[in-house]
């Protein structure tokens, strides 16, 4: 992912650096992941494993439209860093990063906005966002939009009256915000009291330092220090470290689960409750190459609300894993922790309202649930 940061999503079908790493990671013993017959493709390479994700463009279309914020309507253009920027590439600055050292903050242009195109800018967004600005965000698209809400609500089906503070607009932008804090609590105790797993960049110190030979880590897999993309590291930045999109790298609290990922789970679920998930979304564009313009999605796939909103979970989440800073697995496992906080408060919710109200929803396992 860092040595594919500046390609764009839209030219990963041709671009040879990401049929290498397709390449690679189908070699590897135990990589989960997407795979078409047994290989990872450029098709699905860095997406997620639900069937919205591996559908469409790779960026999901709630973090593309236009959002209608009362009465503002916000393209979603993006001020962006710049292209090759990496950092934590060099020994010295890695290690004074680790002791606590301060660095210059990352300089961004906030002149040139573009729309989300490769994942340079992904890791850009996760870098900066409202943890819960994505999800709000596709709450007013899908409201804006006029999305049916899910049949179990209690005011769907009725002539002369409309859900508000419960089961209306104002109850949904509520909750999107309200299983977000819940998520991240739950991530944190996760993060201290259970795991306390080690960061991607942390590893590569390690890695670093067996292959340089400054010290013996004999537990790290062959499969790591034998691989083509720490090797073309090597080539490109001098060291065998991982390269981060962030100056300062990782957050200071341990890896999984991931807080972005989690609360993506917890938030696309209340979503998916929320609204009919089968309802297919008109007109879905891509970005240009260059991000400076939207442009129609060309493509066969049916684009629906809930294979989108699975997108979206997994764009942010894997947003995290692009800059360097979390694991496949911390978003692979933290949005189905997400998504246990988001079914226990709706369930919640269900219990304390007076009116008799129900939802229904995918899982991201595939299985469908009803509240």
């Amino acid at each position: 992912m860092a040595l594919t940061r500046d390609v764009p999503f839209t030219s990963y079908a041709e671009d040879p650096s990401i049929a290498r790493a397709a390449a690679e990671l189908s070699r590897l013993s135990d990589y989960r992941a997407p795979k078409v017959d047994g290989r990872v493709t450029p098709a699905t390479v860095f997406r997620g494993g639900t069937r919205g994700d591996l559908r469409g463009p790779f960026v999901s279309q709630f973090l593309l439209r236009d959002v209608q914020y009362g009465t503002l309507r916000v393209p979603q253009r993006h001020d962006t860093v710049r292209r090759g920027q990496d950092f934590l590439t060099g020994f010295e600055e890695w290690r004074a990063v680790q002791e606590g050292g301060r660095v210059p903050p990352i300089r961004r242009d906030h002149v040139n906005r573009r729309y989300l195109r490769n994942g340079r800018d992904l890791a850009n967004y996760v870098h900066f966002d409202a943890l819960y600005e994505a999800y709000l965000n596709a709450a007013l698209v899908l409201l804006d939009l006029g999305a049916p809400f899910d049949v179990g609500n209690p005011y769907r089906h009725s002539a002369n009256q409309v859900g508000f503070g419960s089961y209306g607009g104002p109850h949904l932008l509520s909750l999107v915000t309200e299983v977000a804090t819940r998520a991240l609590k739950a991530t944190w105790f996760q993060k201290w009291f259970v795991h306390r797993r080690l960061r991607p960049e942390a590893f590569g110190g390690r890695v670093h330092a067996h292959l340089s030979g400054l010290r013996d880590y004999p537990m790290i897999d062959r499969e790591v220090l034998d691989s083509e993309a720490v090797g073309l590291t090597r080539e490109r930045h001098g060291s065998h470290l991982l390269p981060q999109a962030f100056p300062e790298g990782s957050p200071t609290h341990p890896a999984y689960a991931s807080g972005h990922a989690t609360v993506a789970g917890a938030c696309v679920t209340v979503l998916k409750a929320w609204f009919d998930e089968s309802w297919v979304l008109q007109d879905p564009v891509v970005p240009n190459a260059e991000g400076t313009a939207l442009e129609p999605y060309r493509g066969d796939d049916v684009l629906t609300v809930g294979g989108e909103l699975d997108k979206v979970a997994a764009n942010v989440a894997t947003a995290r894993n692009m800059a360097g800073v979390h694991w496949r697995s911390d978003f692979t496992e933290a949005v189905r922790l997400g998504e246990e906080v988001g079914i226990g408060v709706l369930r919640d919710h269900v219990r304390v309202h007076h009116e008799v109200a129900s939802f229904g929803l995918t899982r991201f396992d595939g299985r469908r649930v009803s509240v």
